[in-house]
């Protein structure tokens, strides 16, 4: 049995390499005799810059940003086996996962560092440039990082505002005057974990701003926002960004790569999978393991473990996702090529100890899968 393992990473836990070689060990406790074929993934968001870097051999290296909150932090980016593309992971200067439960807060929260990532690569010389989209803390439609390369965003007084969700629904122009031109020489990709469009009911502040620390009133008036920047960008930049899928990815930022960097946006797992090989592995496999830290409603819209099961269900591979955990909307997924979802959890526990067990929760958890699908094919051949 060939079984390609091919698992994100596992936020605040595991990276998506140890979480292939907890899910391997499971696989081979039952099967010892399986070839198993790891293939660590990302979907554009957390784990992009090493699936990209380390899986193509390139190198790792870091600079000084500032974090969603504008403190002064280290965030790595990284260059590519190919000698000529840098990588930028959005998540490393202005993600969630640097912040305390109790500092999310979208009103406040900027991409100015993810800016100040780009400025180092494009110092650097680097002129193809991928930024990974996802597990932002943002809603600022990519303002801050625009800010940080030139950009003034103006009230209707001609003041610059700050670069933050809560300057959305103020801003009246856009001064283009003091922009880096370095910037349209360089070919900028957005690779996202998300088809969300940037604003309404399925957009950047209604699906994503409540993990961010958005309640259902903030919502509105993020979302009141990002239309409000979409519409002076189409006034002064002659860049429609209100239909672009995946537009609403990190925060909006999807959308700010198209308009204020001229660039394009692509499926990232789609991306991940064409570099590292991923569709020419399942080809040829009987079973595909794939897993994140929760499968819910937003797994559709092209996640990491549900990219992976389309690519499986085109060659009629069956595709399982170990989870963390279920949320609402989760069952959608039985409708984009999964075949089924494994919770990893065996007891009771706090989010806190769940997050020291999940190297053996996989293991274990995988191991009770090969049980089970043993014991059918052993009725089966009855």
């Amino acid at each position: 049995m060939k079984i390609v393992i091919a698992p994100q990473n596992f936020k605040g836990s595991l990276t998506a390499y140890d979480a292939a070689l907890a899910i391997q060990k499971g696989v081979l406790e039952t099967c010892p005799d399986a070839e198993t074929i790891l293939i660590p993934v990302a979907d554009g968001g957390d784990g992009t810059l090493d699936a990209l870097v380390t899986g193509t051999n390139g190198t790792i290296h870091e600079c000084a940003v500032v974090d969603p909150l504008g403190r002064n932090i280290r965030a790595q980016w990284g260059i590519m086996g190919d000698g000529y593309t840098a990588v930028i992971e959005m998540a490393k200067a202005s993600g969630l996962v640097l912040l305390d439960r109790s500092e999310r807060n979208p009103f406040v929260t900027s991409t100015y560092g993810t800016g100040e990532l780009i400025l180092e690569a494009i110092d650097k010389g680097y002129k193809n440039i991928i930024v990974g989209l996802g597990g932002s803390a943002t809603n600022d439609g990519g303002i801050g990082m625009a800010q940080c390369l030139g950009y003034q965003f103006l009230d209707n007084e001609g003041n610059s505002l700050t670069a933050t969700g809560q300057s959305l629904s103020e801003i009246r122009s856009i001064d283009v005057s003091n922009v880096d031109d370095r910037i349209f020489g360089v070919h900028f990709v957005g690779a996202s974990d998300v088809t969300n469009l940037l604003c309404g009911e399925e957009g950047a502040a209604a699906i994503f701003g409540p993990q961010k620390g958005a309640t259902e009133q903030d919502v509105l008036s993020l979302d009141k926002g990002l239309k409000n920047l979409a519409e002076v960008i189409l006034e002064d930049l002659d860049i429609d960004v209100f239909k672009i899928i995946s537009g609403g990815a990190a925060g909006g930022l999807g959308a700010g790569i198209v308009a204020f960097l001229r660039g394009d946006l692509v499926s990232g797992i789609d991306m991940v999978a064409s570099t590292l090989g991923l569709e020419h592995n399942i080809e040829t496999s009987d079973l595909i393991i794939t897993g994140e830290g929760q499968t819910d409603r937003s797994s559709i819209f092209d996640k990491g473990p549900v990219g992976v099961a389309k690519i499986g269900s085109k060659y009629g591979v069956p595709t399982i996702i170990l989870t963390g955990s279920l949320g609402k909307g989760y069952r959608q997924v039985y409708r984009h090529g999964v075949t089924a979802v494994f919770p990893i959890s065996d007891r009771p526990m706090r989010f806190e100890v769940s997050l020291q067990r999940t190297r053996q929760l996989l293991q274990s958890t995988s191991e009770r899968i090969m049980r089970l699908l043993l014991l059918g094919k052993n009725i089966s051949n009855a």
